[in-house]
C-alpha cells in the first residue's frame, strides 16, 4: 500500500473544491454542513483540509480567472457526503442558509438524501443508506 501519510486520506477519492473567499467558505462549511477544520495553511488562507463524519475535502483559494458554479451558471459535479442523521443535518443547512434543491427523500436506488447548494454554488449530497437494494432492482445494467 506504500507509506502512511497523515495529512492525505488513504483508500477514498480526495476532492479539491475552489472558493472566492476561503476563509469565509470554510467558515460557512463548518457553521452550515458541520464539516470541522484539519488545517488550513497560506496567508489568507490559500488552502485547508475539512472532515465531516468520515469524509475529507480539500479546499483552496481561487486563482486569477477561475470562477465558481454561482457565477458560470452551471456546475459539473455533486459531492456526496454520508451522514447517519439526515434529517438534523437537513434542517442544520436550511437554518444556516444553504439553498436546498432536493427535499429529503428516498431514492429508488435505496438512498436517504437532500441535496444542496453552497455559497459558490457547489452542488452537494447528504446521504445515508436506507435500504441495501440490487442495482438490477431499480434498473442498472452490470457489466457482467
Amino acid at each position: 500500500m506504500g507509506a502512511k501519510n497523515r495529512s492525505v486520506p488513504v483508500d477514498t477519492v480526495l476532492p479539491h473544491v475552489v472558493y472566492q473567499n476561503l476563509a469565509e467558505a470554510m467558515a460557512w462549511l463548518e457553521r452550515v454542513f458541520g464539516f470541522e477544520e484539519y488545517y488550513r495553511y497560506g496567508n489568507g488562507p490559500s488552502g485547508g483540509q475539512m472532515f465531516a463524519a468520515s469524509a475529507v475535502i480539500q479546499v483552496r483559494q481561487a486563482r486569477d480567472g477561475e470562477r465558481p458554479p454561482a457565477q458560470l451558471g452551471f456546475g459539473t459535479q455533486s459531492l456526496t457526503v454520508f451522514v447517519d442523521d439526515v434529517d438534523g443535518h437537513y434542517a442544520r443547512a436550511k437554518a444556516g442558509g444553504a439553498r436546498i434543491v432536493e427535499e429529503p427523500h428516498e431514492t429508488e436506488y435505496g438512498e436517504y438524501q437532500y441535496a444542496a447548494v453552497d455559497l459558490d454554488g457547489h452542488h452537494w449530497l447528504f446521504s445515508r443508506h436506507a435500504k441495501n437494494v440490487r442495482p438490477e432492482d431499480w434498473g442498472a445494467v452490470g457489466r457482467g
